[in-house]
């Protein structure tokens, strides 16, 4: 069973959305099955075997979430995070103005996959396999 700790602590280790799929790695390896990002608030419910989660709570003051959503500019905003243009903090405000509600990492396909405000998916990406986690 994985920790909130254990997961603070892999998290750290990513700096830009270069470094995602070796973090996504390690939680692989805690047996993490998957997690749920909430953009407005920033909370992560954390999912894995037997029912176990832990949730991190929320990380920052409630923003607002753009309706319509713009998959187009989700899409470049994404280009740029994933060759390390932009860091966490950033990309969560990018997303909160393209419309994203939430984002969904599953751990055992290597997917990640933003949804809207009203439950549309906007976005479904591989997520790389990294070897040497």
């Amino acid at each position: 069973m994985f920790t909130l700790q254990q997961i603070k602590d892999a998290h750290s280790k990513a700096k830009t959305g270069a470094d995602f799929p070796r973090y996504t790695g390690e939680l692989k390896t805690l047996g993490l099955k998957r997690y749920e990002f909430l953009v407005s608030t920033g909370d992560t419910v954390y999912y894995g075997a037997n029912g176990h989660t832990v949730s991190s709570g929320p990380r920052y003051d409630a923003r607002q979430i753009v309706s319509p959503s713009f998959p187009s500019l989700l899409r470049e905003m994404i280009a740029i995070h994933q060759k390390g243009g932009s860091d966490f903090p950033i990309i969560c405000i990018q997303a909160a103005a393209a419309g994203v509600e939430k984002w969904v990492i599953d751990t055992e396909e290597m997917t990640c996959t933003y949804y809207d405000l009203t439950g549309s998916e906007m976005l479904a990406e591989p997520i790389p396999e990294e070897t040497d986690v």
